[in-house]
């Protein structure tokens, strides 16, 4: 027998980023908000002291903090004539299973896609032509453009704490920023994080090249500081346990840290923890949504009947709750017809692995997205003329932190896998061995897409979620350029021994963790043929319901996409105040 919990204005399944930035807009606009979350409560004081967040086998081996792929998982497959097979080990979907969700383990890198990321089809036809588009590459407009998002990429900062400097600010160029980056209309709230012995290296050596390295806009707060929404958070100690970790020094930008104290304020939000959602539900005319249905921690099947439904889980979660829900119609690769699951795509990393002979690094310090790059070769910012593809990637180091164990492979290739010299040669790699990352553009294909498996089903007897991805052509050939273009890098720092490094070698697999920002399967649009939301990330099938995530984009851009998702919450949290309350409907005709 289902329970029904009393009406809610709102209902927000699942409160990472998205959910806990919406709920706190709505809210605060007198909103009755209730979200629904799959794992448990996390206290930041208590789950994450410094005595605890430091537990490498814990959290970082053994991914305490993720959803383990027994409660959930994916099938995965290259294409669609082979069986596709679960993914029964941690892999690179990497979803959050806490209050938090994936922006509690998150490393840090708090980026803004540029102008060019949110138009790639307009403005790859306006420079080269058609012709430059790879045949089955799926590449679309956004239906928003930078300038409209900038304000929400501002107030996301400044929620966040984001520490950087600005490249381009009121049309000015800055020294020492990033002069490839979209305009800003304010400052990084806080200065970049403290540069460390490989950052300085990288920068000597892309400015000997001609190239123009900056400090990457780091989520962990370079200083004391007091957000827009009250929450302090304190000066980052560079302990190096970010990625997989939380943050006992609340100096990481995260739900926990940035937004949830101020939420759980409200009299007017409600959280309802270890509660999965298992549907949508649909009223009887289809074209509107009523509330969804969870299971509780105790079994029990409820109904959270809600005005407005907001989904903000996992970009792979997302995806699979609409198809569940027979909300959007699924895409068909032989008719290239239909939009859930459609244009999927992760992200293209190449790179080169670095080893010094006498170099102190001193990786036992850093921070998640202590980082130094290059934008030369990303997106739009070079000339691709005769080159095969669009696209590329912002090139950097990374002085994150060398934890024990999970640094105990990045050794030169040739050396013993245990024994004395083994042991000799961690210790000099320690302090020596480094890689350059390569964090490529990635473009949907029309053969790669998310369906649900006709086999496998979780324990509620729901089809468990089919990947089918590989590595396309433009993905090919921007990788191999972006490695050619690492390794010279690499070579000017001086290191002794560079090794190109590039994905694209092989085939994709989920357990090769070239990334973890897997984007697309429910993007927004212009047309309802091609998107399964509009400009406000409303469904094009169902007016109340909103959809937020990685799982909106069309396209993958060279940064990771946490800046992007929380832009685009606090601009569809907007339109909602602002619009659609007071006119109840589509908010974009067709």
């Amino acid at each position: 027998m289902k329970n029904i919990r009393p009406k809610a204005d709102v209902v927000v399944v699942g409160l990472g980023w998205c959910g806990s930035l919406i709920a706190e807009e709505l809210t605060r606009a007198g909103l009755n908000v209730v979200a629904v979350e799959r794992g448990p409560w996390f206290e930041t004081a208590t789950d994450f002291p410094p005595s605890i967040d430091t537990d490498e086998l814990r959290w970082d081996t053994r991914r305490s903090m993720l959803l383990p792929p027994a409660v959930e998982t994916t099938t995965f497959r290259n294409n669609s004539t082979q069986k596709a097979l679960p993914s029964r080990d941690w892999n690179l979907n990497e979803m959050g299973y806490n209050v938090g969700g994936s922006g509690t383990h998150w490393a840090g890198m708090a980026w803004r896609f540029t102008p060019f990321d949110l138009q790639p089809y307009t403005q790859t036809v306006q420079r080269y032509g058609k012709q430059q588009i790879v045949k089955g590459l799926i590449l679309q407009d956004w239906g928003v453009t930078y300038e409209e998002l900038e304000p929400f990429y501002d107030r996301f900062e400044k929620i966040a704490g984001v520490s950087g400097k600005a490249g381009k600010l009121n049309g000015k160029v800055i020294e020492d920023g990033n002069p490839f980056e979209g305009n800003r209309s304010s400052e990084y709230p806080l200065p970049p994080l403290e540069g460390m012995r490989l950052t300085d290296l990288f920068r000597d050596a892309a400015k000997s090249l001609g190239q123009h390295p900056f400090m990457v806009p780091a989520g962990q707060a370079s200083k004391a500081y007091v957000n827009p929404l009250g929450v302090r958070m304190g000066p980052c100690t560079y302990c190096g346990y970010c990625l997989y970790y939380g943050c006992g020094n609340f100096s990481k930008s995260s739900p926990n840290a940035c937004v949830v104290p101020a939420l759980m304020q409200r009299e007017n939000f409600t959280v309802l923890t270890e509660s999965a959602v298992t549907r949508i539900n649909k009223a009887e005319d289809g074209k509107t949504v009523t509330g969804v249905t969870y299971i509780d921690r105790n079994g029990q099947e409820w109904e959270q009947p809600a005005d407005i439904v907001v989904l903000s889980a996992f970009q792979m979660q997302n995806v699979r709750m609409l198809l569940l829900s027979k909300i959007g119609k699924p895409y068909d690769p032989v008719t290239k017809t239909g939009v859930v699951g459609r244009a999927y795509s992760f992200q293209t990393v190449s790179g080169a692995n670095l080893f010094f002979e006498d170099e102190y690094l001193n990786q036992f310090i850093g921070a998640g997205a202590l980082s130094q790059q290059v934008d030369d070769w990303n997106g739009y910012n070079f000339d691709h003329t005769g080159k095969g593809f669009i696209g590329g990637a912002g090139i950097l180091v990374v002085a994150r932190g060398a934890r024990p164990i999970g640094n105990a492979d990045a050794l030169p290739p040739g050396t013993p896998r245990w024994g004395k010299d083994w042991k000799k040669a961690y210790t000099h790699a320690f302090q020596n061995g480094t890689f350059i990352f390569g964090q490529g553009t990635s473009y949907s294909h029309e053969d790669y897409y998310l369906d649900l498996d006709p086999e496998y089903k979780d324990a509620n007897g729901n089809p468990l979620l089919r990947v089918t991805y590989d590595y396309n052509e433009n993905d090919r050939r921007s990788a191999k350029f972006v490695e050619d273009r690492s390794v010279e890098i690499g070579k000017a720092m001086g290191a002794k021994l560079v090794i190109g490094t590039n994905a694209t070698n092989t085939s994709y697999s989920p357990y090769s963790f070239a990334s973890d920002h897997t984007i697309g399967g429910a993007v927004m649009g212009e047309d309802p043929k091609t998107s399964v939301l509009n400009r406000y990330q409303q469904s094009w099938d169902a007016h109340n319901l909103f959809v937020l995530g990685a799982s909106s984009f069309p396209n993958n851009a060279g940064y990771n996409p946490t800046g992007t998702i929380g832009a685009l919450s606090l601009w569809t949290a907007k339109a909602i105040i602002e619009q659609y309350l007071k006119n109840p409907g589509p908010l974009v005709k067709v």
